[in-house]
């Protein structure tokens, strides 16, 4: 006779919209509980989201689980992020099924995928609850969109199957947190509502006690326990998920009395914005994200970012005004970084000849490198080790659509290792005495070595970090997240959930 053993519980974290923090309660949940000696895992069925990474077997996956995985103490697995959507336009976005692109859909076209996708979701889940001891969910977006509700996989779908309680996270930094609250409950069907079992309140700014009265009120109005008022933390780091963060960036103006100041330019589909985490953390520098069209002549170094959409962003620069302000930037000896889809651009054409991200066709690039770049499948995804032409080692990873040849210059990077497996391949394209380059290397900056030589190409050597980055770093914050909950959130009635 065959014992089989339960499944693990799970515990769903969902929203009162965007934003509102559900990612770093999982990630301090995911801490708290690993601490306790607890085998626990992240779990989040669909992630929209331009900022990915890759796993140690080189699939690619949501950056929040994988730093989520990284705090409960364990390596990232696609089953924690089956589905990854990625925005190639307003309606349409590259699927990414269990860490491989598998195609591009719009709105529309995916919601008729929705059942097979789902079975995918719950097969995940059900191997995650196997193997670990406990599952945080993550939902997505707010838990009560009527208009997508039957549609959803995300959020009670994922619950209901796992038998999970639901604690619902509101923002008061954005205001109407009771309408929040209280309205989101109103939204959902009784049998819904009935499998919440209490909210958090983050974000909070001020004396704690002078919101006990609210908490009350809520508890009065709703029926459910608050769980916790989180404050808001500015003396650790976690990394953001959405781009929402860096939404709206408004013109910089830098005069000759002010610190250094660095520049990315805030591109329609931005990804993997994290890549520039650490150059935020600089002592004595300050880094801005640039949407409108402005003079760069007051900036160190310019860098142009990955792209989900590299020839509409591409196309954007050119119309907004930015294509010619860049080029200028680059022939008054200024310091232009590319990455990635911002590579691509800066060379003499792309091509994307099966409409991998758009209509069929090639695209005049900026001709700021000697590269032409050519978009194809499959996808590249590789945790990746390099070197720099002085002997500078770095690790980082890549993500990307075909391939860029060099026509002239020099390559930035040996790659020595991907994967797992010894490689000798060449990277990125620099001409001689010019410190514009471009690189496929994503997290360039996460190694202090590679940072240094980056500055003092673009004449800031001497600048270090505030110490908030690196592995080090990371499990020092995720300690600090976890008792951060710890204070201020009732753990004994979460953890008898």
């Amino acid at each position: 006779m065959t014992i089989t053993s339960p499944q693990a519980p799970c515990l769903a974290i969902f929203g009162t919209g965007s934003d509102v923090g559900k990612s770093i309660i999982v990630t301090g949940l995911c801490r708290f509980f690993a601490n306790q000696g607890m085998r626990v895992a992240p779990y989040k069925a669909q992630n929209m989201s331009n900022n990915a990474g890759v796993t140690p077997d080189g699939l690619e996956m949501g950056r929040a689980q994988i730093v989520q995985a990284e705090a409960a103490g364990i390596p990232p697995h696609v089953d924690m992020n089956p589905i990854l959507l990625k925005p190639t336009s307003e309606i349409g976005a590259q699927v990414v099924l269990l860490g491989q692109a598998v195609t591009n859909a719009t709105a529309m076209d995916y919601h008729h995928k929705k059942e097979v996708l789902q079975a995918a979701t719950v097969a995940s889940l059900d191997r995650l609850r196997d193997e670990y001891e406990l599952i945080i969910i993550e939902g997505a977006g707010s838990c009560a969109e009527v208009n997508l509700m039957p549609h959803d996989i995300v959020n009670f779908k994922t619950a209901e199957s796992a038998d999970a309680p639901v604690i619902l996270v509101a923002d008061i930094h954005r205001g109407g947190v009771f309408a929040q609250v209280v309205g989101t409950l109103a939204c959902l069907p009784s049998n819904k509502r009935d499998r919440v079992a209490g909210f958090m309140v983050n974000r909070f700014r001020g004396d704690l006690d002078l919101f006990r009265d609210g908490v009350e009120w809520i508890e009065k109005e709703t029926g459910k326990p608050g769980l916790g008022v989180v404050p808001w933390f500015d003396h650790f780091h976690i990394e953001a998920e959405d781009s929402v963060v860096i939404e709206q960036p408004r013109p910089v103006r830098v005069t000759q009395t002010k610190r250094p100041a660095l520049a990315v330019i805030r591109l329609p589909h931005i990804a993997n914005f994290t890549d520039f985490d650490p150059l935020a953390d600089l002592e004595g520098v300050d880094l801005y994200y640039i949407e409108r069209p402005q003079s760069l002549a007051m900036f160190k170094a310019v860098i142009l970012p990955g792209s989900k959409n590299t020839r509409y962003d591409l196309d954007w620069l050119k119309e907004t005004g930015w294509a010619k302000i860049l080029i200028e930037y680059d022939k008054d000896n200024g310091c232009l970084l590319g990455i990635c889809g911002g590579y691509q651009m800066m060379g003499r054409l792309v091509h994307d000849p099966s409409g991998l991200e758009g209509s069929p066709g090639s695209t005049k690039g900026l001709g700021l490198l000697p590269v032409v770049s050519t978009l194809k499948a499959p996808k590249t995804t590789t945790l990746t080790r390099f070197t720099l032409s002085d002997g500078t080692k770095g690790s980082g990873y890549e993500i990307h659509m075909g391939h860029t040849e060099r026509l002239d210059g020099k390559p930035l990077a040996t790659i020595v290792w991907q994967n797992g497996q010894p490689v000798a391949r060449l990277d990125g394209c620099r001409l001689a005495g010019n410190a514009t380059m471009g690189t496929y290397l994503h997290g360039l900056f996460d190694t202090p070595g590679v940072l240094d030589w980056w500055l003092t190409t673009i004449g800031l050597s001497g600048h270090r970090g505030k110490g908030a980055y690196g592995p080090r770093a990371r499990d020092r914050h995720y300690d600090m997240l976890a008792d951060h909950l710890a204070t201020h959130c009732d753990m004994e009635k979460i953890e008898a959930l």
